[in-house]
């Protein structure tokens, strides 16, 4: 493995581990993948930084947190079904949310 570095940093590849325990990446619909325990390493190549994970995925269901919608549903006088149909047109965007079903 040694040897793999050496080449690798001689080639101008950095490899660094970074300390983390869980890795979420949130997804434009609203869904997200955890990676929990994370495995992390930051790659420096070229001036390019890039991150590989690996460890255990779970893809979680997206749409809007119960809190959220009661959040924006509060806010506006709103029901929860019209509070959670703003937050999924808005991408979750709670204040966005609460404009867009504001009466003018």
């Amino acid at each position: 493995m040694r040897k793999m570095g050496r080449m690798m940093e001689s080639m101008g590849i950095k490899n660094e581990p970074v300390d983390s325990v869980r890795v979420v990446i949130e997804k434009s619909d609203g869904s997200k993948i955890t990676v929990e325990p994370a495995d992390v390493t930051k790659i420096t190549m070229q001036g390019q930084v890039s991150f590989q994970v690996a460890g255990e995925i779970k893809e979680l269901e997206g749409g809007p947190s119960e809190e959220d919608i009661k959040m924006v549903a509060d806010a506006t006088g709103k029901s929860s079904e019209e509070a959670k149909a703003a937050l999924a047109s808005c991408n979750g965007d709670i204040a966005q949310a609460i404009l867009k079903l504001k009466p003018e």
